[in-house]
């Protein structure tokens, strides 16, 4: 990890902590929850090597970033307004557009600045979360509760303080332990005093992606910073749904790779399949060049299979 350097910059009223390694056209990669820059830390080593410039910053309210105390600081407008100015403090001169891949909550902020900035795209890989119309009847908060049920994680993370008073009851390493090797392909709950199902004093057995170490790093960002920062994303579903009413219908129009694992939760979330198989992905996003499903892995693949990962980005990076 030497190679990897690490500064500060500041944008849009935030200092974000960024990583950094290599030379040539950049390629900005966003994390998800509970994730940091570190998540793409073998992507980082790998395409620098390919004759890329890696970029990957700690978002807004993650790891060595600013975490703005108000939970409405973490719209999807804030974030793009982030990444933008990341764009702009870090792009060569000439530079105007930039390579951007994502994974989870990452992806979803890496379509919406596809959206909201295609100008500022070159091209997408995006991982695990595919771009989902938005539905101008129902609010994201309310089709969760429908499908799932008040146990459903994400509708278990909306009350400020709740979960954060369970995972501090939990302890941040089972906290981090339990959501990094879940891979059951199927919706997750988290049940009061239960955590995510199974008891919380049973150890949690890493699989060989995920070093001891390697969660170390998670669990020492995390118990500085703590969790509530990435959990304000989620409390901004509903009100990113009403700030994107303006773009009701619009497509994304940059090209597209798009990647899945075979067990990630998000694919078997009803109807998911048949939206990016059946022509409906393809219709939101019209430029949409590959569609790849990786058989068993999981949701965090571009850890758990980082060398497969490393490869179709720079197939579909160099093609630009």
């Amino acid at each position: 990890m030497e190679t990897i350097k690490h500064r500060m910059v500041k944008v849009n009223g935030v200092n974000l902590h960024v990583a950094e390694s290599g030379e040539g056209p950049l390629i900005l990669f966003i994390h998800g929850f509970p994730e940091l820059w570190y998540t793409w830390r073998h992507q980082i080593l790998g395409l620098s090597a390919l004759g890329f410039r890696a970029v990957a910053p700690d978002l807004r309210g993650y790891g060595d970033s600013d975490a703005p105390a108000p939970a409405d600081a973490y719209t999807a407008l804030h974030v793009v307004g982030d990444l933008v100015g990341l764009l702009d403090a870090l792009a060569a001169e000439g530079e105007e557009k930039a390579f951007v891949v994502g994974h989870d909550w990452g992806a979803l902020m890496a379509w919406y600045l596809c959206l909201l900035r295609p100008d500022r795209v070159k091209a997408l890989v995006n991982l695990s979360v595919p771009w989902l119309p938005r539905s101008p009847e129902r609010k994201p908060l309310d089709g969760y509760r429908a499908a799932y049920g008040d146990d459903y994680y994400i509708c278990m993370f909306q009350e400020p303080g709740e979960i954060e008073a369970e995972f501090a009851e939990m302890g941040t390493r089972r906290v981090l332990e339990g959501m990094l090797t879940y891979r059951i392909p199927g919706p997750l709950f988290f049940l009061k005093g239960k955590g995510f199902g199974h008891p919380v004093d049973d150890p949690v057995a890493l699989p060989s992606w995920l070093k001891r170490e390697d969660v170390d790093y998670y669990v020492d960002k995390f118990e500085k910073k703590g969790f509530t920062g990435g959990i304000n994303y989620y409390r901004n579903l509903n009100r990113n749904w009403e700030l994107m009413a303006p773009w009701d219908g619009a497509e994304v129009k940059v090209p597209v790779k798009f990647i899945v694992g075979e067990l990630d939760l998000v694919y078997h979330m009803p109807g998911i399949k048949d939206f990016i198989h059946e022509g409906g992905f393809k219709k939101e996003v019209p430029l949409l060049q590959e569609v790849v499903v990786m058989e068993g892995v999981a949701h965090f693949l571009n850890q758990e299979r980082p060398h497969d990962i490393n490869q179709h980005i720079h197939d579909f990076f160099r093609k630009f």
